[in-house]
């Protein structure tokens, strides 16, 4: 597998995601990741370092030039707790889960990259459906995550190295009707 190819995918994606989505600084922003469907694997079969880093070297730089705060998904084995950095959890009062994520037991790869990487790492049992959009990269199941109303976002890319993905943004909900004009920059 070509890891640099993997970063510039990955890289490619969320500067597509952040133009679609209107993302600014501030923003919080979902990853979930299968290290393992990256390489063309069943997800949870052949968790990879080597990956989550490829994947972590593309996103967070981008996520971080933008202002945009990251939130690493764990795996179902930590109930898809999630990786922030504790200013990100003081700023939106989420509540501290005691896990360590570990790439072959509990959290997987990319969770644990985040963790062993981000300046002040903590685990948040849950983002409560504040994130304002975010890439599933191998079918990890990140819309829990988004603040309503969630919807698909396409962008050119289909897959980091044999993953599929699937991009999601939020945009507010519809209100006032058939007759209600509704503001285009955010639908």
């Amino acid at each position: 597998m070509d890891f640099k190819t993997i970063t510039e995918q990955s890289r490619q994606a969320v500067t597509e995601i952040i133009e679609a989505a209107h993302l600014s600084e501030g923003s919080l922003f979902v990853i979930g990741c299968s290290s393992s469907e990256v390489l063309g694997s069943q997800i949870g079969t052949a968790t990879n370092m080597d990956s989550a880093k490829a994947i972590y070297d593309g996103i967070i730089p981008v996520l971080r030039a933008h202002g945009i705060l990251p939130a690493a998904q764990c795996c179902e084995h930590l109930n898809r707790a999630l990786v922030v950095d504790r200013s990100t959890m003081i700023r939106f009062g989420f509540e501290q889960v005691n896990a360590i994520p570990q790439p072959n037991h509990a959290g997987g790869a990319f969770a644990t990259e985040c963790y062993n990487r981000f300046e002040d790492p903590v685990l948040v049992e849950s983002v409560n459906a504040r994130a304002d959009a975010g890439i599933d990269i191998g079918g990890t199941m990140i819309g829990m995550h988004i603040r309503s109303v969630v919807v698909p976002l396409r962008i050119s890319l289909r897959k980091i190295g044999e993953a599929p993905i699937i991009c999601a943004r939020r945009r507010p909900k519809y209100v006032g009707g058939s007759r209600a004009i509704y503001d285009e920059k955010l639908m």
